[in-house]
């Protein structure tokens, strides 16, 4: 199933509910009117010389079946740079694989979160922006529902995205992160409500997608479907290897089709796996004994694939009190690193690379590079037919 990555999403102009009365303002914050100086008059005095692109700000936002993700950010060269971030843990999908629906508490939430986000995109004044809804939504019998919902109350207007949408974000977002080599290599991405394997071909620009699957496991659907924990670690044990068939069970179709580029690699050419979820992150902290989680350590990390089987054993062998007081885990992912865990061991059973590259980044960076290209070219475009306009041709 090869395929070339696809164009952009189609940008939209952040128009949150509030957002008439906020432009009305005749002078704009202190903190936003030094930025828009700095950009309009560089300390050289000279007209500002870059795109009109690169003076605007751009957001992504990323409701997760666990999380709410808002990135804001502005061009610089060939990246861009974070003028403001939002994250909290709203657990939208909590008992969704009992009931098919978003509850009433998850969804208060949820709402909760978006509310700082649309107020976050108001005062950054956010030129486009585009915000997405994955697995929770796409699998509830109220997910439209609530999505009209958080647009009339917060006025941000969330596309409910497909599976391979999201795979191909996540693989723009942060494909950079590969290590180097040669052949297929693996990208995955284990969220809250599902899981996406990326098989690619690294190119000199966007990487071309091989193959793709996406299993409705994630941390907190595979959490509420395996039943309690257990209080010996026996019954711990055999949870966690239910857990772990019931993730290659639904991975097997993919094994199949790729086992010849699996089979293929060899000591010459290593397997390369990347892998970006908070699953992945926070392992990562507990390999490196991290006192608190520290993105600049982990994000780009590459980790000997021994060692988060070793961690991941040692986890589910824990209880849940136990698992809560380790550093980068907490009471927060106490109850869902297991699943993260059996679901990352899986993984390696599929694609038995020998290191794990770990990324902190994925959707959110992907939606970002997609609107700001976008938007550069649309300018481009433009200009050139200006030009044309001007010269008479």
């Amino acid at each position: 199933m090869a395929e070339q990555d696809p164009s952009a999403a189609k940008p939209e102009p952040f128009n949150g509910k509030g957002s008439r009365r906020r432009n009305r303002r005749k002078e704009p914050r202190k903190a936003d009117a030094r930025q828009n100086q700095a950009v309009a008059h560089p300390r050289a005095g000279k007209p500002c010389d870059k795109p009109a692109h690169y003076r605007q700000s751009y957001a992504a936002l990323d409701l997760g079946t666990n999380n709410c993700r808002l990135l804001i950010a502005r061009p610089s060269g060939e990246n861009f740079t974070v003028v403001d971030a939002f994250s909290r843990v709203v657990r939208l999908g909590e008992g969704l694989a009992q009931t098919g629906r978003l509850s009433e508490g998850a969804m208060d939430r949820t709402l909760g979160a978006l509310r700082v986000c649309a107020d976050k995109l108001m005062r950054r004044r956010v030129h486009l922006a585009r915000s997405v809804a994955t697995e929770a939504c796409r699998q509830a019998d109220n997910g439209e529902a609530f999505i009209e919902r958080v647009r009339a109350e917060t006025g941000i207007a969330l596309d409910i995205i497909s599976a391979r949408e999201e795979a191909r974000l996540a693989v723009l977002g942060c494909h950079v992160l590969l290590e180097p080599g040669s052949g297929p290599a693996m990208i995955f991405d284990i969220g809250g409500g599902s899981t996406e394997l990326v098989l690619i071909e690294c190119t000199d620009t966007v990487p071309q997608i091989l193959d793709w699957q996406s299993i409705p496991w994630g941390v907190v659907s595979l959490t509420e479907s395996s039943g309690p924990e257990g209080t010996t670690a026996q019954e711990r044990l055999m949870r966690y290897t239910l857990m772990r068939e019931l993730v290659s069970e639904s991975f097997a179709p993919f094994a199949q089709r790729n086992e010849s580029a699996r089979l293929r690699a060899d000591t010459n050419v290593p397997l390369r796996l990347l892998g970006t979820s908070g699953t992945v992150t926070t392992l990562a902290s507990l390999h490196l004994d991290l006192p608190q989680y520290d993105r600049r350590a982990v994000d780009g990390l590459i980790v000997p694939s021994d060692s988060m089987r070793t961690i991941s054993a040692r986890l589910s062998g824990m209880s849940m009190e136990q698992r809560s007081e380790l550093a980068c885990i907490g009471r927060e992912r106490a109850d869902l690193v297991v699943a993260g865990c059996a679901i990352l061991e899986a993984i390696l059973d599929l694609w038995p690379a020998a290191r794990l590259g770990v990324a902190d980044r994925g959707i959110r960076e992907g939606i970002l590079r997609s609107l700001i290209t976008a938007h550069g070219e649309g300018e481009k475009l433009r200009a050139e037919v200006r030009n044309s306009r001007a010269s008479g041709r």
